[in-house]
């Protein structure tokens, strides 16, 4: 199977394996964002020794056994003996003092819970071979929190890791990749439904609808990712109850604090707050303050930013009831096909192109270069009312205003003129008006006008 993206990352741990010093690396992300894909890529393009071995949720004996069986097939030789992790260990550091040795516990906290002083013992281990053995060691894992906790001043590991990695979701861009036939309409929809996992993406076929990909693997029963979102929460969180109310609500679109508190029926504020950050650690909701006013607390809001969360709760969660007893087809075109036209995939849009402005920047391609991206607060001094423009940045020479539509007609100069002028009503100084359209522009461009099409976002 092709390996795609990732090319900054396989490219940071490719140099680490390179190396003819000892290098210890830790990766973590969230469940099925491709940590293991990477690190194996990563091992097959520079061609050294491995040991791998997936951490089980088993006693240090048996997690033992388990690596003295892969340590065997790789070196040839009669089965080890060693019921030691940190006699394990300690003989695949010596292995490394003549070669140079990849060595990577996947997901490394199943171990640590089951040997006592796990990370002390590796500092140890670390210290002792670090200038004469060649070892790569690299520590993979889902559970954030934990692997987080390896790098805090208070750990033995602090201070021992060369390389670390936070691996995210990919983007628009890169998700892409993996459906390369689709239409540019349809990748946009498909990524809002199915977001940045490599895994998901690896499940999209492109000969196929969005719409049959969409039942095929979530909109049905027994689809292959109908009960991905509660198995990932179940996982991570105990009280699975208050998580599915807080999501209800974000979905729901109730993004402030207040507001998600009265609608969720979660216990307590204490109790709200908790999920929230749970959640925010997970990487599952994001909490955003617009770009002129990011102190203010009273401005903050929650937003699910994990696309098949938010389709989910917003679609198969809310009709759980109805899609057990209805045809999917139908199930599809009652609860799904119009919101999701006109307003889901509209939403989604406007982060795909925060996304493509995000990576023009990095790439460059903006002059002068963003300084800030996001929601913009204004107060409107007319109808005494406020609100928010959702896509908005910052620069040296002051703001930039963006309009999203993923419409299917085309924008007009009427449409513009009128977009502006409602911008100029709040009071919103800008010196610069970009929109993005899926469908094209009957105007012209002017100095303080530009114009973004949709196939501009996949070059």
């Amino acid at each position: 199977m092709k390996f795609i993206g990732r090319i900054k990352q396989l490219e940071q741990i490719k140099k680490e394996m390179l190396s003819d010093e000892m290098r210890m690396s830790l990766i973590y992300g969230r469940r099925r964002v491709g940590k293991s894909a990477l690190v194996k890529q990563a091992i097959k393009e520079s061609g050294i020794k491995s040991f791998y071995y997936e951490c089980k949720q088993v006693t240090e004996e048996s997690n033992a056994r388990g690596i003295c069986e892969v340590i065997s097939e790789v070196q040839n030789l009669p089965k080890l003996g060693f019921t030691s992790i940190e006699e394990l260990l300690n003989y695949v550091f010596t292995l490394a003092k003549e070669e140079n040795i990849v060595f990577v516990l996947d997901e490394y906290p199943y171990l640590r819970a089951n040997v006592k002083g796990l990370d002390s013992i590796l500092q140890s281990l670390v210290d002792q071979y670090r200038e004469v053995s060649k070892l790569k060691l690299i520590i993979l894992g889902s559970y954030v929190d934990i692997m987080k906790s390896l790098l805090e001043h208070s750990n033995p590991l602090f201070g021992r890791v060369d390389l670390v990695i936070d691996l995210k979701q990919m983007d628009y861009y890169e998700s892409a990749m993996f459906y390369p036939d689709l239409s540019y309409e349809d990748k946009v929809r498909i990524y809002s439904v199915f977001g940045g996992i490599p895994y998901f993406n690896r499940l999209i076929d492109d000969k196929k609808s969005v719409k049959e990909n969409i039942i095929d693997l979530i909109a049905s029963p027994g689809a292959r990712l109908e009960n991905e979102v509660s198995m990932y929460l179940s996982a991570e969180i105990s009280k699975i109850v208050n998580a599915n109310e807080v999501f209800e609500a974000l979905a729901g679109g109730f993004s402030r604090y207040r507001d998600i508190l009265s609608q969720s029926h979660v216990s307590s504020g204490p109790t709200l707050v908790d999920v929230l950050e749970k959640l925010i650690k997970m990487e599952v909701v994001e909490k955003k303050a617009p770009i002129n006013d990011e102190s203010n607390k009273k401005k903050m809001g929650y937003y699910i930013c994990d696309n098949l969360s938010l389709f989910y709760f917003r679609y198969i969660f809310k009709y759980s009831s109805q899609l057990m007893i209805m045809e999917p087809d139908i199930f599809y075109d009652k609860y799904i096909s119009r919101d999701l036209e006109e307003n889901y995939v509209p939403r989604k849009f406007e982060e795909i192109c925060r996304q493509y402005l995000i990576r023009q920047n990095r790439m460059g391609n903006i002059d002068p270069v963003i300084e800030k991206i996001g929601k913009f607060y204004y107060d409107d001094p007319k109808t005494h009312t406020n609100g928010e423009f959702d896509v908005v940045s910052l620069d040296e020479n002051g703001y930039i205003f963006y309009e999203v539509k993923f419409r299917k007609r085309k924008i007009s100069r009427e449409v513009i003129d009128e977009e502006i002028q409602q911008v100029k009503n709040t009071g919103f100084n800008c010196y610069k008006y970009v929109f993005f359209s899926r469908s094209g522009f009957t105007a012209k461009e002017t100095d303080e006008v530009k114009h973004i099409e949709l196939d501009q976002l996949y070059k």
